[in-house]
């Protein structure tokens, strides 16, 4: 479409939207699809946090909101921070936006000039790499393989660092492989960081509470480069508000003050209802939390039982969040009615159109030998869907 902005044209559709989207359309013609694509927990909101909507609704909460957010929100965003993960901000440091996706993507747009580079862990989340491209910049991978649960060493990471390098971003516990970085693992990447002052960190932790391993370790809890690291998190996922889009950073002032800037010029703030729910999420605690963490919990080590018996899949066990990212290339080459299985999104595809469940390709994640499956799903439908998964691959000749 020439009449369209390069920008728009070079951008990549994604690729976990399609897969749900083309699960949707096989299940309007009557088939049942596992959705498997969607990293969404399947429970609801917690009932205080609904009431808490409903409450604003009465109270009148219906004008436009400060661009940043309102103060008590990002005053208990500020509490929580100090409280559960050691680090002190002041309210004025946070920025609320509509969901962690933007927030991801103010912090970009507010850091990366074109031409600059930023280093991303691979796997990684779909959208990173077009964040990245929507600032022009230059996206430099670094690759961590199965063997390696899928986290990059300071080695690798030194060894990716340019003149040009501005900002390194990454997820712990990370999507899509549910890995999660050790304190001592972040010490080792944080040594790499001191050596050079002028790169930036972008962590993203929206999984944070999904973490089967012991307490969260934020790398912005190193006092020597804190003041460089723009923290990412959210509502979403530790409280089933998906749809509330509810997200925020933390950071030094400079960087809230410009993220409030360009949220200035194109959302303007967040919702106002959504973000009274947000602070009586913060506000009552994380009983709900926990209880969801152990449903998950249960689901992972049911799922990796399964996955382990299915012949040709390499898979290990993730740490956090709710996705495996088992390595699928053993089926590659392999075919069954014609069909040739040559990458991941062939074989993702032919796991929804033969075994109708959904996944996405690995491809999307900066690794084309995997494909990601979210648990975020009831037992009964993981324990189908991982049956349908093994009779499918088990055609593949």
């Amino acid at each position: 479409m020439t009449f369209l902005s390069k920008r728009i044209n070079n951008l990549s559709e994604s690729q976990t939207i399609k897969m749900a989207k083309l699960g949707r359309e096989l299940s309007a013609k009557g088939i049942d699809v596992i959705n498997l694509s969607f990293g969404e927990p399947d429970f609801f909101t917690p009932e205080h946090v609904k009431e808490a909507a409903k409450k604003a609704i009465d109270e009148n909460y219906s004008y436009y909101t400060p661009v940043s957010g309102y103060p008590e929100l990002r005053k208990a965003i500020a509490e929580k921070l100090l409280k559960e993960n050691g680090l002190t901000y002041n309210f004025d440091q946070i920025v609320v936006s509509t969901g962690a996706k933007q927030s991801l993507a103010n912090a970009v747009m507010c850091l990366v000039d074109p031409g600059q580079e930023v280093i991303v862990p691979t796997p990684y989340w779909v959208s990173y790499s077009e964040m990245i491209k929507l600032a022009e910049g230059e996206t430099v991978f670094i690759n961590a393989t199965v063997e390696q649960n899928f986290k990059i060493t300071p080695e690798q990471l030194e060894a990716a660092i340019t003149p040009k390098t501005k900002l390194f971003m990454f997820s712990s516990p990370c999507n899509p492989t549910g890995s999660v970085y050790s304190k001592e693992e972040l010490a080792g990447l944080v040594a790499v960081f001191e050596k050079h002052p002028n790169i930036y960190i972008l962590s993203d932790e929206i999984y944070e509470h999904i973490n089967f391993v012991g307490e969260h370790a934020s790398i912005a809890s190193f006092d020597s480069i804190k003041d460089r690291v723009v923290v990412i998190n959210g509502f979403s996922k530790s409280y089933a508000m998906t749809g509330w889009r509810v997200g925020y950073i933390a950071a030094n002032k400079e960087i809230a003050n410009a993220v409030d800037k360009m949220q200035g010029q194109v959302t303007s703030g967040t919702c106002s209802i959504a973000q009274r729910a947000a602070l009586k999420a913060y506000q009552d605690g994380l009983d709900t939390v926990h209880e969801m963490v152990a449903e998950f919990k249960k689901r992972r080590d049911i799922v990796y039982d399964l996955l382990k018996e299915i012949p040709g899949l390499n898979v290990n066990l993730p740490d956090g969040a709710f996705y495996f990212f088992p390595e699928i290339k053993s089926f590659f080459g392999k075919g069954v009615d014609g069909q040739t299985i040559n990458n991941a999104e062939d074989l993702s595809l032919y796991l929804l159109n033969e075994a109708h469940v959904s996944t996405v390709t690995g491809e999307a994640f900066g690794n084309d030998d995997c494909i990601r499956i979210s648990y975020a799903a009831a037992e009964d439908k993981l324990r189908d869907a991982v049956s349908r998964i093994g009779k499918a691959l088990a055609k593949l000749k």
